[in-house]
């Protein structure tokens, strides 16, 4: 094993090492060369964490896709014929881009490309920036061989950003947005032919150019930045705000309760599993402000789906249906307030968290996300192996569940022990009778 795969694979959850070994797999199985590329190289290098995988594939990716979807159980989430790009998501939650590897020829600013098929090497070498032009290989004969054809590894090291040609920003001025997103997340400085070029590019306004589909796939991936206040703050500044909604400045926008947001989610113990849809959520704040008309104005001028308008325009009330339950009095006992929230989305609970004015609800939720899923995620399927249940068997989930509830109920402390087989506490309540189960989770 090479030093980069040793230092991929610690930089991975287990999720994303599994769906990385799947793509080695499909890739030897559909005969073509694959490299883990962009984001996810540029992240580990940097020491950043690496939220999605992004893949390239030299050659024809049609057959690698089905064999994902057919053996690895991927769905397709959606696929762009001009970047040539495929994004996954696998059943364990991990997000995957899957592209050809092609360069784009640009016959004027800010115009529709070009795209020719071409070597993993040309494809990088015609990147935006540095820093996302560096793939690893996940072939069997070149397995973790490094490509860094534009000393992306470098520009790392001296925290610079810095674009691979002087026409960039030029050839897709939607590049800005990316600049300023990874300036502020990485805490990078812009390279000044960089700099210069931006300001080059605004001095012609091509940003005017970008088309909606691109913002509104930029809108999605600012809405996942962990600084998102920094980041308002830097496109307010910049005038890029208004390229998503005229009105989106000064008073309409809702700076204060996006800190609160980044305070709520900075408190949430790491590794607990909590997942949101980043994007209602982030729509559902940046508009708050706006009139109605603007609202509607703001989804239509970006194209927006009716999936996607309705994930935060129908956000207050799918919360407020939830808080009818959270304070609901039959919830006396921690373990029916984790089981009332466990399953509820993400964005719902953080809602109701920034936005409810029933202390019994926030304090419940607070205890919740800082308490009751820290917990739960302590219990390990090794605490149950004495029962010599099959892990994905309803049994085993049935007697892990009961596990978790004895835990925050206090009726049995995690650090007993699990596995005595003269009968330990935890033993006890696994192996509950069905009629003190049902009593126990009504």
């Amino acid at each position: 094993m090479s030093d980069y795969m040793f230092m991929l694979e610690s930089h991975l959850s287990s999720e994303q090492n599994h769906v990385v070994a799947l793509m080695e797999a499909a890739a030897g199985q559909a005969g073509v060369q694959a490299f883990l590329s962009g984001g996810a190289m540029r992240d580990m290098l940097g020491g950043f964490p690496i939220r999605d995988l992004d893949f390239t594939i030299e050659g024809h990716s049609s057959r690698l896709l089905k064999i994902l979807q057919n053996d690895g159980g991927a769905r397709l989430l959606s696929s762009d014929g001009t970047n040539k790009s495929t994004e996954l998501l696998f059943p364990n939650g991990v997000f995957a881009e899957v592209r050809s590897a092609h360069v784009a020829r640009y016959t004027r600013p800010a115009a529709k490309p070009q795209i020719e098929p071409a070597s993993i090497q040309e494809d990088l070498r015609q990147r935006d920036f540095t820093i996302n032009s560096i793939a690893l290989s996940l072939s069997r004969g070149s397995r973790g061989l490094l490509l860094d054809p534009t000393n992306g590894s470098s520009d790392l090291e001296r925290r610079e950003l810095r674009a691979n040609s002087n026409y960039s920003l030029y050839d897709d001025p939607s590049r800005i947005l990316r600049m300023f997103r990874l300036q502020t997340r990485m805490g990078f400085s812009l390279d000044p032919r960089l700099q210069q070029q931006y300001e080059n590019v605004r001095l012609a306004r091509l940003e005017t150019k970008i088309p909606p589909k691109a913002l509104l796939a930029e809108l999605h991936r600012i809405a996942a930045e962990p600084n998102a206040v920094l980041l308002l703050e830097t496109l307010e500044r910049e005038k890029l705000l208004t390229l998503f909604s005229p009105t989106l400045q000064g008073q309409k926008l809702n700076l204060s309760t996006f800190s609160k947001l980044e305070k709520a989610r900075q408190s949430i113990p790491f590794g607990v599993d909590f997942r949101v849809d980043d994007f209602g959520l982030f729509c559902y704040l940046l508009a708050e402000k706006l009139t109605p008309r603007e609202r509607t104005a703001l989804a239509e001028h970006l194209g927006m789906s009716k999936e996607e308008a309705e994930s935060w325009q129908k956000l207050e009330s799918r919360a407020r249906k939830l808080e009818i339950t959270v304070k609901s009095s039959r919830l006396n006992r921690a373990s029916l307030v984790f089981r009332a929230l466990r399953d509820e989305p993400g964005e719902l609970i953080l809602f109701l968290l920034l936005r409810s004015d029933q202390r019994l609800v926030t304090d419940r939720i607070k205890n919740f996300l800082l308490k009751y899923l820290p917990a739960a995620s302590e219990v390990r399927d090794r605490d149950l192996a004495h029962l010599n249940l099959d892990p994905a068997s309803p049994q085993f989930r049935e007697a892990r569940d009961e596990l978790v509830f004895a835990v925050l109920d206090g009726r049995v402390r995690k650090s007993e022990p699990t596995a005595d087989a003269e009968g330990s506490a935890v033993s006890a309540v696994a192996a509950s009778t069905p009629e003190r189960r049902s009593r126990s989770i009504q």
